[in-house]
């Protein structure tokens, strides 16, 4: 059997050829450790309702957010540790994944936005650009991460005294919860892109919304930009880009770029 995954960092989607689907939480070898990747595969995977035994794999085909060259050997052996009978293992970036998946052999801009974000240049075949992310601290311009990274910011040093009071009691996160979550807490980023629904839902008001477009016009100038390409349509996998479809396209139309297809995930 040939199982196929799409990871980002907080969820992993697996689909077997068969056409059954699989949930697990997100793999990021960049983020996890060794132990922690074993876990889900034997416990959430495997332990999983329905899923055939390890043995039954013979091909895997797994397209990750932090798979690197650096971190992808290391992925790659846990497969094989895991599923001993698989002939072939296959560890490479979800934007290849995105790529492949919204583009087939026709050139484009693919996109991410999701947990984190990424982008590059397809020609069909291979990625020939990629302007790097740099993760939800540095850049993931347009992110859940960072969406909720600039809700909170504005939220609380913005002069909205009424929507923090709302914001608390539906959340039941407090300032200091936050502090927690982000500072000491593993996996920030997961936390500050767990505040995009509460986002969404709040999306007529007129301070969120043009804060979701102005993080997706950042996400235009700082990454799409370099690769000079307005000719070709930009289109995009992620919840993300999924649930704010109105404000990614409003903001595509200020930078004077053309968005194609939109993807909740690929595999999908």
């Amino acid at each position: 059997m040939i199982l196929t995954a799409d990871s980002g960092s907080t969820k992993t989607t697996w689909r077997l050829d068969d056409g059954r689907l699989f949930l697990t939480q997100g793999i990021n070898p960049f983020h996890m450790q060794r132990e922690q990747i074993m876990d889900v595969l034997l416990n959430e995977l495997i332990g999983g309702e329905g899923f055939p035994s390890p043995s039954a794999i013979g091909e895997i085909h797994f397209y990750g957010a932090g798979c690197t060259a650096e971190k992808s050997p290391l992925l790659a052996d846990i497969l094989r540790e895991v599923f001993v009978n698989a002939v072939t293992v296959e560890v490479d970036s979800d934007m290849l994944g995105a790529a492949k998946a919204l583009f087939g052999d026709g050139e484009g801009i693919a996109c991410i936005l999701g947990t984190g974000a990424n982008s590059c240049l397809y020609d069909g075949r291979r990625i020939v650009s990629n302007v790097s992310p740099l993760g939800y601290i540095l850049g993931d311009e347009g992110s859940g991460a960072v969406l909720g990274r600039t809700f909170l910011n504005l939220l609380y040093k913005g002069g909205h005294a009424d929507a923090v009071e709302c914001f608390e009691r539906e959340t039941g996160l407090t300032k200091a919860v936050i502090i927690e979550k982000v500072y000491r807490e593993p996996l920030p980023n997961r936390f500050l892109a767990s505040l995009a629904p509460y986002i969404n839902a709040h999306i007529d008001e007129a301070w969120i919304e043009e804060m979701v477009v102005d993080c997706f016009r950042l996400f235009f100038c700082r990454n799409i930009v370099h690769y000079n390409r307005k000719d070709l349509s930009c289109s995009f996998v992620g919840s993300i880009a999924y649930y704010f479809e109105k404000q990614l396209r409003a903001a595509a139309d200020r930078e004077g770029y053309r968005v194609g297809d939109i993807r909740k995930e690929p595999l999908c």
